[in-house]
């Protein structure tokens, strides 16, 4: 009886242990995902603006760091990035159950670690997305992206569940602890991965910060694309954090769900990802890349509406079925994409693609969250989920009217042909993609 898999990455030591941290750092982030908003809700007593605002305070560091943060991800070697990374997050986190237990947890200290958790996270996300292809090849891409979003799935199925279960037993703050931990254990595999790195080489003719940045940048609009992708994933980021900014206020306050009732909920609902996880190779190979980013952006925005049409008397199945389906497509919808990236990309640009991205996809959700706490104030809270929900279905348009649905199969080699260091713009073709015309 064979008791492990055998051939591929199940056999890549290095790879095992960047899966096995992101695993256990995962399933951490969904406790947290739970226990941080109830937190707020329950032990402080916060308003709907302020439990959005601390979402807002969780992404502004996308907005403020991550073009710099690309920037030094091409000029440094990425692991010690993502060990550092992780002790900081698991010390920022951990503040929170020690003031906790002294009783001095406050609003700011909430605010506080959610922003050094923010900005720690920007570098952790670059380097992270940036350090996969030097450690397998690109032809295995997508399948050390599916297994990633595998365990992401996995946790999102059992972290919420145990948030909802920690914060019952223990109280909000203590199970945040769990997440602070995640990270120590995340760190300790990261820093046993053996693989080298090779770190590129700085000279005095070696172009600028500023140079790299606006370079980074150019290469991501201009690109055929990138732009529609980014544009899209933008748009969605938006109007989704428009609506679960507010969704745990919603949650305990409309539709008078208990904590263990939201984490179980969440937990349900997320076999959709898990499924998707498991079936994004063999739907890509059958329908080709570009269609499954398209697919997933229709299933994974429009079932949405079903949230705020939730009856208060029996909101969970309604809330299952769209998170069910919202999860397949986005999980889709990142792996098709992120491997797109990371193939078509070349390696001294990888890290500003994936910051420059960041900034622009990411930046919106901080914009999302202070744009729900203020209507929530305004308008109420169902209406505002409908505005965050309906609002969705717009992240379609830019992928669906584009290049992108074209594309038929991940490159063999990265494009190396776009122009740096003048204004040229793309050519319409991109080096090394097979690509058919859309039946």
């Amino acid at each position: 009886m064979r008791l492990w898999p055998r051939g591929g990455l199940w056999r890549h030591a290095d790879f095992l242990k960047l899966w096995s941290a992101q695993s256990v750092s995962q399933f951490g982030s969904n406790v947290s995902q739970i226990a941080l908003p109830l937190v707020a809700v329950i032990v402080l007593h916060a308003t709907a603006f302020q439990v959005a605002a601390l979402g807002t305070v969780d992404f502004l560091p996308f907005l403020l760091f991550a073009l710099p943060a690309g920037v030094w991800v091409d000029r440094l070697a990425r692991r010690p990035i993502l060990v550092v990374a992780d002790l900081g997050r698991a010390v920022a986190l951990g503040s929170i159950p020690f003031a906790a237990a002294i009783h001095h947890l406050t609003l700011t200290q909430l605010y506080v670690a959610g922003f050094v958790t923010g900005t720690l996270t920007v570098f952790f996300d670059v380097s992270y997305q940036s350090y996969l292809p030097s450690l397998v090849e690109r032809t295995q891409l997508v399948d050390g992206n599916s297994k990633l979003e595998i365990s992401r799935s996995a946790a999102q199925i059992g972290g919420p569940g145990l948030g909802g279960l920690l914060v019952r037993a223990f109280t909000a703050p203590y199970a945040v602890l769990a997440d602070a931990l995640s990270y120590v254990w995340s760190a300790f595999f990261i820093f046993a991965i053996r693989r080298r790195e090779e770190v590129p080489e700085r000279t005095a003719e070696s172009p600028s910060v500023r140079r790299e940045l606006i370079d980074g940048l150019r290469y991501l609009w201009r690109h055929p694309y990138w732009r529609p992708i980014s544009m899209s994933t933008a748009t969605f980021n938006f109007f989704s954090n428009v609506a679960f900014a507010i969704f745990i206020v919603y949650a305990v306050r409309r539709l008078h769900m208990s904590p263990l009732a939201i984490g179980l909920t969440f937990a349900a609902s997320n076999v959709g990802a898990l499924a998707a996880a498991f079936l994004v190779g063999r739907i890509g190979a059958r329908i080709g890349i570009g269609r499954t980013i398209v697919l997933s952006n229709v299933v994974g925005s429009v079932p949405l509406v079903l949230m705020p049409l939730a009856p208060a008397s029996f909101p969970i199945p309604f809330l299952v079925v769209s998170m069910t389906l919202v999860g397949f497509g986005i999980v889709l919808y990142n792996v098709s994409g992120i491997s797109l990236t990371q193939s078509l990309t070349p390696e001294r640009l990888l890290g500003r693609v994936n910051a420059s991205r960041r900034f622009i996809v990411w930046g919106t959700i901080p914009l999302g969250s202070l744009t729900s706490g203020a209507l929530a104030t305004e308008i109420g809270l169902r209406p505002t989920m409908f505005v965050g929900t309906l609002g969705c279905t717009l992240a379609i348009v830019p992928t669906l009217f584009s290049q992108v649905r074209s594309i038929d199969q991940l490159p063999e080699r990265p494009d190396h042909g776009f122009p740096l260091a003048d204004d040229a713009l793309l050519p319409a073709e991109v080096a090394g993609l097979s690509a058919e015309a859309p039946s």
